[in-house]
């Protein structure tokens, strides 16, 4: 039997090309290089437009995270947090994929409940930020308990495919209850591995560099990163076989 395949994008064509070649749903973020930030207000729009041209209204979930360095947020960042979740709901994306952490790695549940409250009937997804917890099993049954969907991880390694003991404990204590979705450097080869896990999806980001126009000083890189249709297609296959 299958899991689900999610793509972390980061334009249009990105969600073009993930809809084109059968994913199941994408993770829409900007910044991927840097663990992903919030997208812009006018690219949430248009990604959900074009699901929803092919007619997938349930493809988009957001990555909304206002800074990286961290998942410890203050009062600002929180608020911020919010208007992002409330902004995605309204604009028709399908979930919101978020993350919050105390001081002591340990699930921010205040702050987790007042975005899912937010998020209203979105799906809503726990990122990675439970990689930083000293106990994922513990902060996985929190986040059961505070009605997430469905919780990104990697088992608390570098890479999904070293993290398969743990991706194996959180299907066996949270599944059923919360999908657990393997993500963390997720290569297709890898993919039969952590399906054996027994977790519900796998998230790839199947990017590609490719040469952009020169850039000069305060430009950035001269490449940038495209969603190659090849990766998505082979994950998606291997997924399928499970």
């Amino acid at each position: 039997m299958g899991i689900a395949v999610e793509i972390a994008v980061q334009d249009i064509a990105g969600v073009r090309v993930a809809l084109a070649e059968g994913a199941d749903r994408v993770e829409l973020c900007s910044a991927l290089g840097m663990g992903g930030l919030t997208p812009s207000a006018a690219l949430i729009t248009g990604a959900v437009a074009e699901a929803r041209a092919g007619g997938r209204d349930g493809f988009v979930h957001v990555l909304i995270r206002p800074r990286g360095g961290g998942f410890v947020y203050d009062a600002d960042e929180l608020a911020l947090t919010i208007a992002d979740v409330r902004f995605a709901r309204d604009a028709g994306a399908a979930g919101v994929v978020v993350g919050a952490l105390d001081d002591s790695g340990a699930v921010d549940a205040e702050a987790v409940a007042a975005i899912r409250t937010a998020a209203g009937p979105l799906a809503v997804t726990f990122h990675r930020a439970i990689d930083v917890s000293p106990d994922p099993l513990a902060a996985a049954e929190q986040l059961a308990g505070l009605g997430v969907t469905r919780i990104l991880t990697s088992g608390g390694a570098e890479r999904s495919i070293d993290g398969v003991p743990v991706l194996r404990q959180l299907a066996d204590r949270v599944g059923g209850r919360v999908q657990v979705m393997a993500g963390g450097g997720v290569r297709v080869d890898d993919i039969p591995a952590i399906a054996a896990t027994g977790v519900d999806a796998v998230h790839l980001s199947a990017r590609d560099g490719v040469q952009g126009s020169p850039s000069g000083p305060g430009g950035g890189a001269a490449t940038y990163d495209i969603t190659d249709a090849r990766i998505v297609r082979a994950a998606v296959e291997a997924a399928a076989r499970g």
